[in-house]
């Protein structure tokens, strides 16, 4: 007996899901793959291709670093002073500082920077460059020049403007976790660095190393990934193409997260 034709068209359609699923990742893979290969091409630092990466790592820094480092820091006071309250009406105030470290440096911030950077960079510029693919009805995949000159320097960017959010809001929530909680008083250093590092033993500090690091790969390849192809394979650009994006992006951001705290606390 034949399935009946409701059954086999759901089917049909989980099969066509399933192939574009894979197909959409691998072309992901393959663009890591090649970005990889130009980083160790010589021809990839030459003069002009020097100059477009150093003008995107300025223009992606001076677009975030203000911004989020003002977000980061009103946040920080806000969720430092709840968590001190709370803990002083528990009776826990010792444990105040690690759990401002832990919910603040290790998980908040390299979260928010990542999310931070997709919205206002990488998603935006990987939207526009499949619209400028359209635009030239363009059918095939863009040359190794334009690869070296265009997308490149974005990647590269997108992976520097991560590192460096997240880098100098744990700093600063650092010193503002201090300022709070001791006030400004140089006699609680030595109990303040100590309680830090037994936060931030080997195992701790490489997961968050390999966190920020997962983060900016996720933030600098998909979206760039995504016009790579997209916008040679589309006739138009509808407006699934950033949704779709945003999705696979935070899909992987919210893997790496729970991996992350299972890492730190299992």
């Amino acid at each position: 007996m034949s399935p009946s034709p409701p059954f086999s068209s759901l089917l049909t359609r989980l099969n066509r899901s399933a192939r574009d699923w894979i197909a959409s990742w691998w072309r992901i893979v393959r663009f890591a793959l090649l970005i990889f290969s130009l980083l160790l091409t010589p021809s990839s630092y030459e003069r002009s291709n020097r100059e477009a990466i150093a003008r995107q790592l300025v223009l992606a820094s001076n677009a975030n670093l203000l911004w989020f480092t003002v977000l980061a820091a009103l946040i920080s006071v806000v969720l430092i002073r709840i968590v001190v309250v709370t803990a002083l009406s528990y009776g826990l105030s010792q444990y105040a500082l690690e759990m401002v470290v832990r919910v603040l440096v290790l998980e908040l911030i390299p979260l928010t920077a990542a999310a931070f950077v997709a919205l206002r960079c990488t998603l935006p510029d990987g939207l526009e460059f499949a619209q400028q693919r359209v635009n030239r009805a363009s059918k095939s995949a863009p040359d190794i020049a334009t690869l070296q000159h265009d997308f490149l320097p974005r990647v590269l960017a997108g992976l520097f403007s991560v590192w460096l959010l997240a880098a100098v809001s744990c700093v600063m929530a650092l010193v503002l976790a201090y300022i709070t909680i001791y006030g400004f008083t140089p006699w609680a250093l030595a109990g303040y660095t100590r309680v830090v590092g037994q936060i931030f033993n080997p195992a701790v500090a490489t997961i968050l190393l390999m966190k920020v690091f997962l983060f900016s790969l996720a933030v600098a390849l998909i979206p760039m990934a995504s016009s790579y192809d997209d916008g040679a394979r589309r006739r138009r650009l509808d407006a699934s193409h950033g949704l779709l994006d945003m999705v696979r992006l935070f899909s992987v951001i919210l893997i790496v997260e729970v991996g992350s705290l299972m890492g730190n606390y299992y």
